[in-house]
């Protein structure tokens, strides 16, 4: 009875910090072994095992010269399989930190949908009100050029935010704002126009800024037009003018969060959006 309360005593001292300390060693020694028997180090493996047993015996028999021996010819065999093991050592640290860029890069994801989703309750309430507006989706290639010649913000992409920025009485309501990883880095910016003497008569300055910023780069840019409310999206040179929110969405979602089914439907979708816009142009023209 007495084994048994001190037993209970112990179990009741035991914090949740403790059984994840434990947890995280026996993990740890589980990929060591691991690595070491995959590796085909059966025999460096016993020899590490004999130095610690002769280290534990040596200690608990009180002799000095052999433990300090011992302990040193360890510390020194530390570094020795190190250098033996190097491409196995190498290989295992590119696979944490690929786990930290797949993390880094998760967060990144959730951040710019978050600002996605921010950017279409903007624009479909400023196509409302027909406030016009330039947002750019900054993707691979940097927009160092465009984002040092307008105002630094550098915040969080909210609604309130955008429609602020793009209210005519606002100081920055003229030229662009750039969004960079889901953030408002910049606004205010002046976006380079389009050479093409190919568009129409009533596209205005923020669409061929738009035009011309997706034809040097591969922003994702959004024009909100202040005469008529109408959303437009240009990518790689080519604009996708009056869309409808749900297909304004998809479009987003696609060139800026593209996941394995998006990839595999992307120039499909592309190609017939294309195809209508094109056939709805020349039928207007038609009549």
């Amino acid at each position: 009875m007495t084994l048994l309360n001190e037993l209970i005593n112990i179990i009741r001292t035991i914090r949740i910090n403790d059984i994840l300390d434990m947890a995280i060693m026996a993990f740890i020694i589980y990929k060591v072994l691991s690595f070491l028997t995959r590796t085909g180090s059966g025999r460096v493996l016993k020899g590490i095992l004999l130095l610690l047993v002769v280290m534990l015996v040596a200690n608990r028999l009180e002799l000095y010269m052999v433990n300090f021996v011992f302990g040193k010819t360890f510390e020194l065999g530390i570094f020795a399989l190190l250098i033996v093991f190097q491409p196995e050592v190498r290989s295992l640290l590119e696979k944490v930190g690929g786990i930290t860029k797949y993390i880094q890069s998760r967060e990144r994801s959730q951040d710019l949908e978050s600002a996605i989703g921010e950017v279409l309750r903007a624009c479909e309430e400023m196509s409302r009100s027909r406030q016009g507006a330039l947002i750019v989706f900054q993707r691979d290639n940097v927009l160092s050029e465009q984002i040092n010649n307008g105002t630094i913000i550098n915040a969080d992409t909210r609604e309130e935010l955008l429609k602020n920025l793009f209210y005519e009485g606002s100081p920055l309501h003229d030229g662009a704002v750039i969004i960079r990883d889901g953030r408002i880095v910049a606004a205010s910016c002046m976006l380079p126009l389009t050479e093409s003497t190919h568009l129409r008569r009533e596209l205005g300055m923020r669409h061929r800024a738009a035009i011309g910023m997706s034809e040097r780069s591969d922003a994702v840019c959004v024009v909100v037009s202040e005469e008529t409310g109408a959303i437009s999206v240009a990518v790689d040179g080519m604009l996708k003018p009056h869309l409808a929110m749900p297909t304004f969405e998809k479009i987003l979602r696609m060139e800026l969060l593209p996941d394995a089914e998006d990839k595999a439907n992307k120039n499909f979708s592309f190609g017939y959006l294309k195809d209508k816009i094109n056939e709805k142009s020349f039928k207007n023209r038609s009549k």
